[in-house]
């Protein structure tokens, strides 16, 4: 075992042990779509954190991205993807995932999603920035991920060898002899439990919350990227956190997103002064891709010296823009905002973590018997910046094949387990005393400040002090609490982005440094790596 890595005290002799075959981390829509291609005639046990309905899945907006209409080729969303991804794309991954597209998306259909359609029942598709046709697929307007998790959740839980734990804090990876063997676990009853697997699938999803502004919801802590980290695991593309350009921006509320399929029917995006300055910035105007489009955003806030830009719709068909952007216009309203008359307060906000733990094209780790899918990994599929609707279906083609590799791994293992000593000789300091609230909005305000969407040395090298003395006191403390964990979970994940992103002296894709402006293919068309 790794003795000096667990986050808390624990005896092994008094707690509780559980085996099951395969073990999966995360159930969101690359955690369920895992644990849905086990077979049949293996234990299943899916792990989440929260309610089983909280996730980024849930809360994506857009669509899935496929190739639905005889106008479309897989060709054209391959190079789109490649496009966006600012030369990092591993090609091979591309196409892989963008071939299985249609498959995932008509398994969505068989299993209950009710996408949106046309009035002649062939699918309604969408564009979203950085694509060159219509191809997303979306449900309930503006409210996809929501739809598809409902089909996948009930699916799953009529699956006879699936068990689905919700409110069960995944503490960290169980390792013996350089391999992963379960993890432990927190109960709602309050208790610890030792779950030992023969294989372990890890779609824990991301890290927005080391963001003060972002969309992602309170759970995206970075904890399965962490665990991953302190077992030994290899991540890389740290420094590739993707801000979202127009999340609603009003005093009193959540930054709650405004979709990019909003500007794929035609918004604008206009300055205070109701100037649209996006085509002076790319040909493709508000339909760039998002690091262009984020990016653009925040040089105009600069020059007006105003804290937010603007979407406007009010050009377009209003029952259509009704119709189609439901929440949108529901959470507006709410605010006194008609988004058929009035324009959108809107400014970037971090929103999907492309850098993760490396996988390998089956979605298989550095450490055996650990695979991984999702906002977890870093598969090659993103590069350096994501192509609008590619997360979901990465959940999807990336949780059915490492579903697949583990049940088949887990299946050639015997059933017979000899428990591995579990010892823990970390004497930790109590972590009583401790504002655990005062130090995550200090983190998540310094990330905003100094690890944003524009960089230079001078301010990243100030938030890597700053990190790394509150890591220094607060990582060698035992907690008891969901807070203290999640704490140190995200410190070690901001510790490693801000330590990537000094590192890249370049700028490529959504990695923008102010002192190192140009993209450096020479120097830095390459992955950076991180491992414990």
């Amino acid at each position: 075992m790794n003795p000096h890595r667990y986050l808390i005290q624990f005896s092994p002799k008094k707690t509780p042990h559980l085996f099951t075959d395969v073990l999966v981390i995360g159930a969101g829509i690359a955690g369920l779509r895992a644990a849905l291609e086990v077979s049949s005639d293996l234990d299943v046990l899916v792990v989440t954190k929260d309610s089983i309905q909280q996730s980024n899945s849930s809360f994506a907006q857009g669509g899935i991205a496929g190739v639905m209409s005889p106008e479309d080729r897989f060709e054209d969303h391959i190079e789109d993807t490649i496009k966006a991804g600012g030369g990092l794309c591993d090609r091979a991954v591309v196409e892989m995932v963008v071939r299985e597209a249609p498959k995932q998306i008509n398994d969505l259909i068989h299993w209950g999603t009710n996408f949106d359609l046309e009035a002649e029942g062939r699918l309604a598709l969408t564009r979203e920035g950085g694509h060159s046709h219509r191809r997303i697929v979306h449900a309930l307007g503006d409210a996809t991920g929501h739809e598809v998790m409902r089909a996948i959740i009930e699916r799953a839980r009529l699956a006879p060898n699936t068990t689905l734990w919700d409110n069960t804090f995944t503490i960290d990876l169980l390792t013996h002899e350089a391999a992963c063997a379960g993890a432990l676990v927190h109960r709602p009853d309050g208790n610890h439990l030792l779950v030992w697997a023969k294989q372990t699938i890890l779609a824990s999803g991301g890290a927005g919350m080391v963001y003060r502004e972002t969309t992602n919801p309170p759970v995206a802590t970075g904890d399965g990227m962490a665990a991953a980290y302190r077992a030994g695991a290899e991540l890389r593309d740290m420094e590739f956190m993707q801000f979202h350009p127009t999340v609603l921006y009003v005093a009193g509320s959540g930054r709650f997103l405004i979709t990019e399929a909003v500007r794929g029917e035609g918004a604008y995006l206009r300055d205070k002064n109701g100037v649209r300055f996006m085509p002076n910035e790319d040909p493709r105007a508000e339909l760039a891709p998002r690091d262009v489009v984020a990016q653009a955003i925040v040089r105009c806030m600069e020059r007006t010296q105003h804290p937010n830009v603007y979407l406007d719709l009010t050009h377009l068909d209003p029952d259509h823009v009704r119709r189609r952007f439901p929440g949108i216009d529901k959470v507006c309203k709410s605010f006194g905002l008609d988004i058929t008359k009035d324009r959108i307060p809107v400014r970037p906000g971090a929103h999907y973590m492309i850098g993760g733990v490396t996988v390998d094209a089956q979605g298989r780790t550095s450490v055996k018997n650990l695979w991984a899918a999702g906002e977890v990994t870093s598969s090659g599929l993103h590069g350096a910046n994501r192509l609008a609707s590619n997360s979901l279906l990465e959940g999807l083609v990336f949780g059915a094949s490492c579903g697949k590799g583990a049940s088949e791994a887990a299946s050639a293992m015997p059933d017979s387990l000899t428990v591995p000593p579990v010892s823990s000789r970390f004497q930790p300091e109590e972590g009583d005393g401790l504002d655990v609230a005062d130090i995550t909005n200090s983190l998540r305000s310094l990330m905003v400040r100094k690890m944003g969407i524009v960089r230079d040395r001078a301010s990243l090298g100030e938030a890597e002090r700053d990190v790394a003395f509150w890591c220094r006191y607060v990582l060698a403390r035992e907690f008891a609490t969901r807070e203290g964990w999640e704490l140190q979970n995200v410190l070690t994940i901001a510790r490693l982005m801000i330590g990537s992103a000094l590192a890249r002296e370049e700028s490529r894709g959504v990695h923008f440094r102010a002192d190192f402006p140009k993209r450096d293919d020479e120097h830095w068309r390459r992955h950076l790596t991180c491992s414990s």
